[in-house]
């Protein structure tokens, strides 16, 4: 279940009218956080993501699940399973059973997944399957909704990012 803190805090980007993503962040964030107090594990950075984008669906952001080709089957069965059961599609069933074995196997996974070396490498990866236009097009819609405050924020920090890898 995630806690209500990240419920809410979707529910105020969907409000703010960001992007289903974004929203799905939220729950992102939320299990990497977990990982890095030790209340579970993970075996990837990658993993981490999955359950967090799954748990999005559950709570009901309408992040579509990956067309055809871009993930594997059975990924993509999992979710529209769990898109249809947050659209109130499905009903849910409860399997206390393999939601037991599923915490007693990622209890044993490691914690170092959700590393800041670790996801940044994840980040890495990820953005340089993107073509550089695109990349861009995410940047200059970035700023578009970020505001003027957020804006002077995102330029200071870029700002002391370039010091730092100068030197």
């Amino acid at each position: 279940m995630p806690e209500r803190r990240t419920v809410e805090k979707a529910r105020k980007d969907k409000r703010a009218g960001k992007s289903t993503t974004t929203q799905a962040g939220e729950f992102v964030h939320e299990e990497i956080r977990k990982v890095r107090r030790g209340e579970h594990g993970a075996r990837s950075p990658q993993q981490a993501i999955a359950i967090g984008l799954s748990k999005a669906r559950r709570a009901g952001v309408a992040l579509r699940p990956p067309r055809k080709g871009k993930a594997k089957a059975s990924t993509r069965k999992s979710a529209e399973y769990a898109y249809e059961a947050g659209q109130g599609k499905r009903k849910p069933r409860r399997r206390p059973r393999v939601s037991r074995a599923v915490s007693r196997v990622l209890k044993r996974e490691p914690r170092s997944t959700a590393s800041r070396t670790a996801l940044s490498k994840q980040t890495r990866r990820a953005a340089s399957r993107r073509t550089a236009s695109a990349r861009s097009a995410a940047a200059r819609k970035a700023v578009k909704t970020k505001g003027a405050a957020g804006r002077s924020a995102a330029a200071k920090k870029a700002a002391r990012t370039r010091g730092r890898r100068r030197r």
